[in-house]
């Protein structure tokens, strides 16, 4: 009996092993297949953004030829110039929001025909807002017929001034903004120069100077926004504002060759991606019109200095030492911010921008000494001038506001 016991417990023991292992395998087999379904995902992700930057740089290439039929030099929008063109791509603004100063120009026949449609030009740039100009502009306008991957956000861009609150001390009437436009453009003030694609035709141009308090003007429409995330995302307010006018000097239309866009230049594939899965919880890819909107805007640079500070360089104890890293992180990346701590070591490539191993040696200095550090072993120039920048503006925007 005891025997029969036996036998019959070890058949199950048995079978219960070879269930198990025929379980476990299943199962691995199982995680394979989501793991081969899911990177099958991800390419494929990957693939239709691709194709959808691609199908953007071409439509943005097209454009600037379309322009460059009529100028010797096809302008487009940058960080800190917004250029917006007539539907017949015959009249020009340059709005060049860091020198502070609008440039006007046409193509026209004649004086007084260049006189009218500089004016005209003039009018519109001062008086137009963001949603407008999202809509109505002939290179967003190409963009937004692109098939867009399911994954990517958009957003409708709000309608705020761009420049009547700079120009005007309160809403323009129509015969203010004629008064206004009359006094920066008549025929004694356009220049002229003969059009080297246009036959029988002039190149016309008038530059309008800005009011010498713009930049705060521009700065105090994102005021109550800025101060909003700085709250909510534990950051001197300041340090918002400086570094909005050190990436876009508050260009709501600003876009960057990289391509990054908007007043704090978010880059969709980078920045984007993580600051939108720290905010929201999930890994989307975020599109142009989304950052021209100025609420999306801030909230995700702001986002992204919380994630430089709070995430990224959270071993740097000195507050000031960590943020004068995160500033130059914001430019260069937080790996080139543990490079110039960890140039001159013996490590591989890989160890040398790992932040974990430049945390000591950040920590052993004095924030001034950081600072200087930084300065002088920063991979590129341009994050050192960038941290220059940022810096003395903090202390300007404190004065402005008091924060």
């Amino acid at each position: 009996m005891i025997k029969k016991t036996l036998i019959i417990s070890s058949l199950i023991v048995s079978l219960y092993a070879q269930s198990a292992s025929e379980y476990k395998k299943q199962q691995m087999q199982d995680f394979k297949n989501q793991k081969t379904q899911f990177k099958t995902y991800k390419n494929n992700l990957n693939a239709e953004f691709k194709d959808y930057q691609e199908a953007q740089t071409k439509a943005f290439n097209d454009y600037k030829k379309e322009v460059g039929a009529f100028w010797e030099e096809a302008k487009l929008s940058t960080q800190k110039i917004w250029v917006a063109y007539a539907k017949d791509k015959k009249t020009r603004t340059n709005v060049d929001f860091e020198k502070e100063v609008i440039i006007v120009e046409t193509i026209a026949s004649s004086l007084e025909e260049a006189e009218k449609k500089l004016q005209l030009a003039l009018a519109k740039v001062v008086t137009v807002d963001t949603k407008t100009v999202q809509e109505n502009d002939p290179l967003e306008v190409k963009i937004s017929k692109i098939k867009k991957p399911f994954n990517v956000v958009t957003a409708e861009v709000e309608a705020e001034p761009i420049l009547t609150t700079v120009i005007f001390d309160k809403s323009p009437t129509p015969k203010k903004v004629v008064a206004y436009v009359k006094e920066k453009i008549n025929i004694t003030k356009i220049k002229a120069v003969k059009s080297n694609k246009i036959k029988h035709a002039n190149v016309y141009s008038v530059s309008v100077a800005m009011p010498k308090n713009a930049m705060i003007k521009r700065s105090k429409l994102y005021y109550n926004e800025v101060k909003k995330q700085a709250a909510r995302q534990k950051l001197p307010v300041p340090l918002v504002f400086a570094i909005m006018h050190s990436e876009s000097s508050f260009n709501p239309r600003a876009r960057s060759y990289i391509p990054a866009y908007g007043l704090m230049q978010i880059v969709p594939k980078s920045a984007g991606i993580d600051t939108y899965r720290y905010l929201y919880k999930k890994k989307k890819l975020v599109s142009g019109s989304y950052l021209y909107n100025s609420t999306n805007n801030i909230t995700m640079g702001s986002g992204y200095l919380h994630i430089l500070y709070y995430r990224y360089l959270k071993k740097i104890k000195n507050p000031d030492s960590r943020l004068y890293c995160t500033i130059a992180a914001y430019n260069t990346g937080a790996g080139n911010i543990a490079y110039a701590f960890n140039r001159h070591k013996n490590l591989t490539r890989k160890q040398k921008y790992r932040v974990a191993n430049a945390a000591d040696d950040i920590n052993a200095l004095t924030p001034q000494q950081v600072y200087d550090r930084l300065l002088k072993d920063l991979k590129y120039d341009e994050p050192k001038h960038y941290l220059k920048k940022v810096s003395k503006r903090m202390s300007a925007y404190h004065k402005v506001y008091g924060l």
